[in-house]
This record gives structure tokens, C-alpha cells and sequence, in this order.
């Protein structure tokens, strides 16, 4: 299993919480937060970047100072909430490389998309902590992850190179003529076959959907070993992801990445009552997940050789 250098380690801290956890922000969101401001698509295609910008600039004054880090795009968002000022100086910043929406073959599998011109260094160039690449992945279907892995694996050697953090991140996805049942009935093998190929490839920190159970969570701690992993929302109402947190902090994940489950139903047109709801919605959510994580407090990450 391949461990984290000096410097990734030290991306991993300045993500974390002095819990020793992640509790990170995603707001890295083009296309979906367009949906959730309104349900028009008419009036959805006049949402411009810089209105995409706004929003998630209030979502970064209202939320990131309570979490550890917050994960945003580099296309609505990044640099301006940096060279603003509006992001805390003391909270971690990981930048989103992938585009929104998907490619799709013949076949119906899902091709992964990068934002043009996003590499490590353009990271780092921007103030980011760390990077965050998302993939689709069928564990089960070897031809579906062609594409997605060869560019996880271009992606994870860029970051390599740069000697900085990258935060590795899959979903999983339904194929054409696959019912609701059977694609749920396969989640927990999709999302630790996913993992499994993730640290092959040498991922060395995993941002996964929730695997379904206890038992499947436990399975994913003991396969990624020295590597962390944090559970997404996917979107998911606020009370049902509070649950998934208990079980995966139980099973031994290293914190939670959450998104829609905390704003989704905060964010409007109306830049006021956008920052109302964050304050009277969203605010007492992420403090719920601050007090979970607590309770599993522990130290912070690090290398076991380095400190033999």
C-alpha cells in the first residue's frame, strides 16, 4: 500500500480537524447547483459562473469556518473566494479537477471528464491544500473503466510529481437495461471493487459513496488500511446521511466530504434568502456532523515508519 510523503501527509492535516477528522465542505457543484436554484431550465441556462460564483462564495462565509476544509471548482469558484479573502486563512482548500457532466459510449458506459488545463500544478498555483478527481467506475465491468482509469492513473502521477495531495473520488452508476433492484443490490460490491481499484492504482486518500452497511464499511477500512477515506453525501437528505456518518465513523472512516445533504434546500436565486437558510439550515447540519466526528476523535494521521 502505497503511503503518503511528508508533504501529502502534511495536506492531509491541514484538511483535517484538530478532532484528528476530515469534516469538509463540497461544493465543487456546476451543473446540479444550477438545478437546485431553480427548476426552470430555461431560467437554469441564464445562471451565469460569476452567479454560480456568488453562491458558493456564501456557502464558503456561512459554513467553512466551522469545517476543516472545503472542496471547490476551479471554473465558478476558484480564485476569486481566495483572492477575495473569503476563504479563512486557516481552513484547507481542495480543488475539484473534474468537468461537469459526462461522455458516454455506445455501450452506455460513463466517460470522466477533467476541467481543461487543471493539473497539480495549476493546484497549487491556485492556493489549493490538495486536489480531488472524481471517476466513474463498474468494478464488475472491466471494459466500462477503460477511459476513467487510464485518466485516474495520468492524474494520480501528476500529483506525484508535484509531491501534492489528491483526494481520489468514484461513483458508481446504473447501465442501460439495469433495474433499480439489481443495480442496488450490487452497491456494496460496486463500491469496494471501485475502492480496490483506486488503491491499485495508488490512491492515498478515497472519497466514496456510502457502501450500503456496516459490514461492507468495515470491509472497505480493512482493505484501504493506512490510507483514509471519507464518506460522501451523493446528494442524499441531511437525517439519512447522519446515519450513513455514524456507520462508516464506527467502521473506521477518517471523516466525511458533505455537499447537498447540508445545502441543497439553501441555495436560491435570492442571495438573502440563500444566506437565511444557510444560517438557520445548513449551520445547525455541519454542527451535527462536527459532534459525531468528535466522539471518534483521534490523532492525527501518520506515517509509521517516520515515527519508529
Amino acid at each position: 500500500m502505497t503511503r503518503m510523503t511528508t508533504a501529502e501527509l502534511r495536506g492531509l492535516h491541514q484538511i483535517s480537524a484538530g478532532n484528528g477528522l476530515m469534516l469538509v465542505i463540497a461544493c465543487d457543484q456546476r451543473g446540479s447547483m444550477r438545478t437546485l436554484m431553480s427548476s426552470d431550465p430555461a431560467v437554469q441556462a441564464t445562471i451565469s459562473m460569476e452567479r454560480l460564483g456568488e453562491t458558493k462564495a456564501d456557502v464558503t462565509t456561512h459554513l467553512a469556518s466551522a469545517a476543516s476544509a472545503i472542496l471547490l471548482d476551479p471554473v465558478a469558484a476558484v480564485p476569486a473566494i481566495v483572492d477575495t479573502g473569503t476563504l479563512p486563512r486557516d481552513i484547507g482548500l481542495i480543488i475539484g479537477l473534474d468537468d461537469s457532466g459526462y461522455g458516454s459510449t455506445p455501450e452506455g458506459y460513463r466517460l470522466s471528464k477533467l476541467v481543461p488545463g487543471i493539473s497539480a500544478r495549476r493546484v497549487r498555483d491556485l492556493g489549493g491544500t490538495a486536489g480531488k478527481i472524481m471517476v466513474y467506475l463498474r468494478a464488475d465491468v472491466a471494459a466500462a473503466n477503460t477511459h476513467n482509469i487510464d485518466l485516474l492513473k495520468a492524474c494520480i502521477a501528476d500529483f506525484a510529481a508535484e509531491n501534492l495531495l489528491l483526494v481520489v473520488e468514484f461513483l458508481t452508476y446504473a447501465l442501460p437495461g439495469e433495474t433499480e433492484a439489481e443495480y442496488k443490490g450490487k452497491t456494496a460490491a460496486l463500491i469496494e471493487g471501485g475502492s480496490r481499484i483506486c488503491l491499485d492504482l495508488g490512491a492515498k486518500l478515497l472519497k466514496i459513496p456510502f457502501p450500503g452497511s456496516a459490514a461492507s464499511a468495515g470491509r472497505i477500512t480493512e482493505m484501504c488500511g493506512p490510507v483514509p477515506w471519507a464518506v460522501l453525501s451523493a446528494g442524499v437528505d441531511h437525517a439519512t446521511f447522519v446515519g450513513q456518518v455514524e456507520i462508516c465513523m464506527a467502521a473506521g472512516a477518517a471523516g466525511v466530504i458533505a455537499g447537498r445533504s447540508l445545502w441543497k434546500d439553501c441555495v436560491t436565486l435570492d442571495r438573502a434568502e440563500t444566506r437565511r437558510r444557510l444560517t438557520e439550515r445548513a449551520i445547525p447540519r455541519l454542527d451535527e456532523l462536527k459532534r459525531i466526528l468528535d466522539r471518534y476523535a483521534r490523532p492525527l494521521a501518520g506515517n509509521r515508519e517516520a515515527a519508529s
